[in-house]
């Protein structure tokens, strides 16, 4: 009975199975033929478990190891070696050079000749400074076989204050200058009239000058200045003169014109000229402009530009404008070896009564002062080095100087003037073309000896005049520096100047002759000087000039002094 009870119930859970599926899929809205997994399948690993178990090991190889005893029998060694302990090496240093910021320069010497100087210089604070000196070099004379005082004397006084800010640092200094000096080259056949007249053969010359210049950091104005001087002398001879000048960088389509930019304006009086009491006047003003382009390519640095001047002539009232040429070349041929350079330049030159007189200090005060027209400079050389301490340099140029102003002996006439008498000079003006050469050696065989030889040769070709008068053909020079050791030191200067040409007058005090052309003999000035420093601050030296006591003649009827002795002191200081 139980056993069909049990099937009965089965059959009736079978049933109720059956119909519940048949209903489910009724209703069931997926589709049997897609299924969408949810959750993709993460298998896991159970952990793995170590079996804790030492296994025993009945292995000969595993018994236990004899015990090894090891016996080191030692015993000493002989030996005579004995290092020696080492010493550090002891480095010579040389004791630092004490510099002063000032000092002062006492010196005497034959033809009763004083050399003084003082140069003061103090800082401020680390930017600003104050500076200045004063000189004096003067003789009494004494030249032979001269009738007139040969004395001379000239005096220089000078202040300058400086500051250095972050982006510009300038400069002011002023100054006064006062020169004395005789006509005292007379000729013989003038002599007795001379005498006769009584003529005062001294002229004096004064200057007094006002300056300033600035720099600037990372602007396109790079640097400025001005300049005023005013000059004359005891003769009622005056000249002023104001020059300003500045530098800036001018872009261009992202490339630098470097320009130069400048006014020099120039106005002085004569009370007479020469021949007559009119008065005799000049003065002018310029501006300039000179742009440049600087290229540089490898071994190669080219300077492209102009120059170009406008001339305001106040007197004549002219105007004018000049174009120059401003190019300049450098290449490297062989590093620092050899190096090829040369350009073509000109410029607008602005003569002066104080150039003149600066160069030659026998000039009449009766000067025809006008510009010199340089059309070009055209040069071209080799320099470099011939060893780590040996250079040279050696170039030619052509030079062609429209106007160019040349110092002439002054004609003889029969007035009471001082400077009438073949004792002075005047300036001519002419066209001259002149051709040059150079060469030039410089040593340093070490700090302590160094050495300079020059040498040039000069060819002059003029238009109206008959000769390119008081030029030298040929110009030498050698300069000696040595530190003998360090207490004492010596050097020397040699100069040769070729020969030169100017005119002179016969006058027999009723007439003139015609003037003829005098040749200047070439002359060789050797100096020399040897000091010894006592200590830091005091040393003392002699000097010897004109050592071949030749009295030759640098200007016609002017000889120099002889050789000539002169001892000193100087010494160095702060404050």
């Amino acid at each position: 009975m139980r056993k069909h009870t049990k099937y009965f119930l089965l059959a009736i859970v079978t049933l109720s199975i059956t119909s519940v599926s048949s209903q489910d899929r009724k209703n069931d809205t997926i589709k049997t033929g897609v299924i969408d997994v949810v959750k993709p399948y993460t298998p896991s690993i159970s952990d793995a478990f170590k079996v804790k178990e030492i296994p025993s090991l009945d292995d000969e190889e595993t018994a236990t190891k004899k015990e090894i005893k090891y016996n080191i029998f030692s015993f000493p060694v002989a030996s005579t070696f004995t290092p020696a302990k080492g010493k550090a090496a002891v480095v010579e240093k040389a004791k630092p050079v004490k510099l002063y910021d000032n000092y002062a320069t006492l010196g005497v010497g034959t033809y009763t000749t004083i050399l003084g100087e003082v140069y003061l210089n103090h800082a401020i604070s680390r930017t600003e400074s104050v500076g200045g000196y004063v000189s004096h070099h003067s003789s009494q004379g004494g030249i032979d076989g001269l009738s007139f005082d040969d004395n001379f004397s000239t005096t220089k006084i000078n202040a300058n204050y400086s500051s250095r800010l972050r982006d510009l640092a300038w400069n002011v200094e002023g100054g006064f200058l006062q020169k004395m000096y005789n006509w005292y080259g007379v000729p013989p056949s003038q002599l007795a009239q001379a005498q006769a007249n009584g003529i005062e053969v001294d002229h004096s010359f004064y200057s007094a000058h006002f300056g300033g210049d600035i720099t600037f950091e990372d602007t396109y104005i790079n640097s400025g200045s001005f300049f005023f001087r005013r000059f004359g002398d005891n003769q009622g001879s005056g000249e002023n003169r104001f020059v300003a000048k500045a530098k800036i960088d001018i872009p261009i389509n992202d490339e630098e014109i470097s320009t130069d930019f400048k006014f020099d304006y120039i106005n002085g009086t004569f009370d007479r000229n020469y021949f007559t009491t009119d008065e005799l006047r000049h003065g002018n003003f310029q501006i300039g402009v000179s742009p440049t382009y600087e290229l540089k390519e490898d071994d190669l640095t080219l300077n492209l530009g102009i120059s170009v001047s406008y001339l305001r002539d106040s007197e004549s009232k002219e105007n004018n404008i000049y174009l120059y040429p401003n190019i300049t070349a450098t290449y490297r041929l062989v590093n620092d070896v050899l190096i090829a350079y040369g350009g073509i330049q000109g410029e607008l030159i602005q003569n002066s009564y104080h150039g003149f007189a600066t160069e030659n200090p026998f000039v009449s005060p009766t000067l025809v002062v006008m510009p010199t027209d340089q059309q070009y400079n055209a040069y071209i050389g080799l320099k470099g080095k011939l060893s780590s301490n040996m250079s040279y340099n050696i170039s030619g140029r052509y030079l062609a100087d429209r106007n160019k102003a040349l110092f002439r002996n002054n004609e003889i006439t029969l007035t009471n003037q001082n400077y009438a008498y073949g004792n002075s000079f005047g300036i001519v003006y002419d066209d001259v073309d002149t051709f040059g050469v150079a060469g030039e050696i410089n040593v340093d065989v070490n700090r302590n000896f160094k050495l300079g030889i020059k040498a040039e040769y000069f060819k002059y070709t003029t238009d109206t005049e008959t000769e390119a008068w008081n030029l030298p053909d040929i110009k030498g020079s050698l300069f000696l520096d040595y530190q003998i050791n360090e207490h004492w030191f010596a050097g020397a200067n040699l100069f040769y100047v070729g020969e030169r040409k100017d005119q002179f007058f016969l006058n027999d005090g009723i007439t003139i002759s015609t003037p003829f052309i005098m040749d200047l003999d070439s002359y060789f000035d050797a100096n020399a000087h040897l000091g010894y420093h006592i200590n830091d601050k005091i040393s003392v030296f002699a000097k010897a000039n004109n050592i071949n006591n030749e009295a030759y003649q640098r200007w016609q009827n002017f000889p120099v002094q002889s050789i000539q002795f002169l001892a000193g002191a100087t010494f160095k200081f702060d404050f």
